[in-house]
């Protein structure tokens, strides 16, 4: 499995936007700019995080985007699904009628195991967290990985 750009950039622009939260609004064009993105693109990842609930968009002159709440309050495992969709390893994890074996397929336990894992990781992970670079590994064990 591998992220899109969209999920990788959108992340960036909230790390940027964790990273001076008690600042006001940024810009679109000033995040943009910080990281070296295309304002279109970064307006479409700004509108998936918009209709998630996790940026709000404040119009004038002195406007731009902000986060919806405290980034210790944003999971990880808020912003990428918004962006990127299911995080589930593969179809039947989520949709059993996808494929005519999921109820005898062996595999599948495992799929279920390994999607639950991730999320449960990424939901352990804050905005803040990254924002800061720092990665709690007080917050994971063993058996998390």
């Amino acid at each position: 499995m591998r992220l899109s750009t969209k999920g990788r950039y959108g992340l960036r622009a909230m790390i940027e936007l964790a990273q001076h939260y008690n600042d006001g609004p940024m810009s679109l064009q000033q995040i943009a700019e910080n990281q070296n993105l295309s304002p279109k693109y970064l307006h479409a990842l700004l509108t998936d995080l918009k209709i998630a609930g996790l940026v709000h968009a404040i119009r004038g002159s002195h406007g731009g985007f902000v986060l919806a709440q405290d980034p210790e309050s944003i999971a990880v495992g808020q912003i990428l699904p918004a962006l990127e969709g299911s995080f589930s390893l593969t179809d039947c994890v989520e949709d059993t009628s996808v494929c005519e074996r999921s109820d005898d397929c062996a595999a599948r336990d495992m799929w279920i195991i390994l999607s639950g894992a991730l999320n449960d990781l990424m939901a352990k992970y804050t905005l803040a967290d990254l924002a800061a670079r720092m990665i709690p590994l007080s917050r994971i064990s063993c058996s998390d990985i």
